[in-house]
């Protein structure tokens, strides 16, 4: 084995591999995240359209963030049993079928059912791609590179998602609604396909297969901190901002390009996500060349705060779009580094279990966003929602601060200090 050696327990990959394993997963994820993006756009006004009322456009939306929520816990512990190649090969077929569903639900009786079921089927999958994607990364990186790494899985897998905002919303408007669900399971399947030519597997090796139960999932405090982070950011993030930025659009009359508040908010909200994946590969760039995460983790955090203050006041495309820049940055820089942390702090045979808790928890965030947004705004307006989801990154750093304190006995940790994981230097 000429690019990977096992040392202590540790698999050590060359640069040149692991930035190759990395690329694979970025371009897998890359293209299945279509089918996650698409449906943001078109849903909301869907509502209208079908009869279906605010809370249930709202819980269809959450409900692949429910299935995976269920689904998180098994998953990290079929990672760290059986390997992360087959569950990530499996997440994105599943993913696919998901998205097919949209297609199904155009065409048949009772769509409102159809999104609903597509959209758990589509969690499902889900649950398993992100338990396996941070799993590799962990995997083959080492405490320098570790930032990095995590910020180009995670910042890298979610480029799809604009992709998917943008195309869902015009090519709805061009070709109709249909083509833009077709053209997203074309997507997800060209995914599936290029993940079994490509992903190996990095975490289980031969007969190195552990029993782990299905529901055994990790509680520790590091875990438990970090999933509470997540849950903060994903809140304000997913499921505040996503859920009902169309609706914000349709009542300021703001759209660009000549669109309608449909169109308008795929290309709002895929600024968010870009500036998201941008910060996303800073973050854990600058993560792994500090002393401590813990600063950048920080300063994200009130990148975010800012962002959802701007967005409370504002009336034009001009000030939306420096809010969308603020808050993409703000959760992208966030979530590098976070990660990094997480791994830094677990060991290697735990991981999976570890970021199926941290994907519980950024679910029920995600999840109960627009449950709880869409119906309040309804009836209290935009303003006092972003202004309160302003102060869910607050809450977080200060979660982060008390947490990490308590576990490690310091504020802000040495980058390359993991409990449990042999450090090995990178190539």
């Amino acid at each position: 084995m000429d690019d990977k050696t096992t040392t202590n327990g540790s698999s050590e990959y060359s640069s040149r591999r692991r930035y190759l394993i990395i690329g694979s997963v970025v371009a897998s994820t890359f293209f299945v995240g279509f089918g996650g993006g698409v449906i943001f756009p078109i849903l909301p006004n869907l509502g209208e359209l079908l009869g279906i009322s605010p809370f249930l456009v709202g819980f269809i939306l959450s409900a692949n963030r429910f299935s995976r929520l269920v689904a998180n816990a098994p998953a990290g512990s079929l990672v760290d049993r059986i390997g992360t190649r087959t569950p990530f090969i499996a997440g994105l077929l599943i993913q696919s079928v998901g998205t097919f569903g949209y297609v199904i639900a155009m065409i048949a009786p009772l769509p409102e059912a159809w999104f609903l079921l597509a959209r758990l089927v589509w969690g499902i999958g889900s649950a398993l791609v992100f338990a396996t994607a941070y799993t590799i990364a962990a995997d083959v990186s080492q405490g320098g590179s570790r930032g990095t790494s995590m910020g180009l899985i995670r910042g890298g897998s979610i480029f799809g998602f604009p992709t998917g905002l943008v195309l869902g919303g015009i090519v709805s408007e061009v070709a109709g609604i249909n083509a833009a669900f077709i053209v997203a399971t074309a997507f997800a399947l060209v995914a599936s396909a290029m993940a079994y030519a490509t992903v190996p597997e990095t975490h289980v090796e031969g007969e190195n297969r552990q029993t782990v139960s299905p529901w055994n999932i990790d509680t520790s405090l590091t875990t438990v901190t970090v999933g509470l982070v997540n849950f903060a950011v994903l809140f304000a993030y997913i499921g505040a901002l996503f859920a009902t930025l169309v609706l914000f659009l349709d009542e300021h009359g703001i759209g660009v390009l000549g669109f309608n508040a449909q169109g308008s908010s795929g290309i709002f909200m895929a600024i968010t996500v870009l500036a998201a994946a941008v910060f996303m590969f800073l973050g854990g760039f600058v993560s792994d060349r500090t002393d401590s995460r813990i600063p950048t983790l920080l300063v994200f955090l009130i990148v975010s705060f800012v962002g959802f203050i701007l967005l409370a006041g504002a009336d034009s495309v001009e000030t939306l779009t420096l809010a969308c820049l603020f808050i993409g940055a703000g959760q992208g820089g966030t979530s590098g580094p976070l990660m990094a942390l997480l791994a830094d702090l677990t060991p290697n045979d735990e991981m999976g279990r570890a970021a199926g808790t941290n994907n519980v928890l950024g679910d029920i965030g995600g999840g109960l966003g627009p449950l709880i947004s869409v119906p309040i705004v309804e009836v209290v307006g935009f303003a006092p929602v972003y202004a309160a989801c302003a102060v869910m990154p607050l809450v977080a750093g200060a979660i982060l601060l008390g947490g990490v304190y308590r576990e490690t006995g310091m504020l802000l940790p040495a980058t390359r200090l993991r409990g449990g994981i042999n450090e090995s230097l990178d190539d």
